[in-house]
């Protein structure tokens, strides 16, 4: 099955590397869209069906938390699985966007098999 992802990184050159590593993983993308910060992805939202969000969390304008405190005011987008795919390694910080709902992390540099294992297991979970 084929999912919708929405990729969110304020860098447009991460957002390439996560869209590749995501598509060479194996795990199955249909429709991708790409935002720089939060405002965008919540906008891209506003007129596009999406599965799953792959977020970093330090991003202008809107960061990955502040992202995740808008989506829970949504009925219709709360329930979307959100992935966190960055830098960050404070502790407190991961606390804070766990407590915000999200459903996985993945600490930048990544390997393939490691998306493909955490969304997949994100997905299948939901799915059941």
């Amino acid at each position: 099955m084929a999912y919708n992802v929405l990729i969110v990184d304020d860098s447009q050159t991460m957002r390439k590397v996560i869209r590749k590593t995501v598509s060479i993983s194996g795990f199955e993308i249909g429709d991708c869209w790409e935002a720089g910060n939060g405002q965008e992805a919540l906008a891209i939202l506003d007129s596009c069906w999406v599965d799953l969000i792959l977020a970093d969390l330090n991003m202008p304008v809107m960061n990955g938390l502040e992202m995740l405190r808008e989506l829970k005011k949504t009925e219709l987008h709360s329930h979307i699985p959100v992935v966190l795919i960055t830098t960050e390694g404070s502790e407190k910080r991961l606390e804070e966007a766990y407590a915000l709902g999200i459903k996985g992390y993945i600490q930048k540099p990544f390997f393939p098999e490691t998306i493909r294992d955490v969304l997949t297991k994100i997905m299948e979970e939901i799915r059941d």
